[in-house]
């Protein structure tokens, strides 16, 4: 008698981020919640920019175009938080701050 793996693999079907939470609800009908302190680029947005997001990948993952920040749902439900190194926060920060300051004048 053979055996065979079954992977699930989770979906988001919706998000919402507030101030301090990012929360996905998921296809299964699971709700995740996580600080958004954890993404350094999420934290500093706006709240208009924070939920200006889509699903990618069928809902495998989560894509902020004006952040270029994008999360994979399976590192989310294993608790990572963002990997980005403070040196390249502080480089997008400072291309971040420079282009919205053109845009403004």
């Amino acid at each position: 008698m053979s055996s065979s793996a079954i992977k699930l693999e989770a979906r988001a079907v919706e998000v919402t981020v507030t101030a301090d939470t990012l929360r996905v609800r998921l296809a299964d009908g699971r709700e995740l919640a996580v600080p958004v302190a954890w993404f350094p680029r999420l934290q500093q947005a706006s709240a208009d920019v924070r939920n200006r997001c889509r699903l990618i990948g069928g809902g495998v993952g989560i894509h902020w175009p004006d952040l270029d920040e994008d999360f994979g749902i399976e590192g989310l439900l294993l608790g990572k938080p963002s990997s980005e190194s403070p040196g390249s926060f502080e480089r997008w920060l400072k291309r971040r701050t420079e282009e919205l300051q053109k845009d403004a004048a």
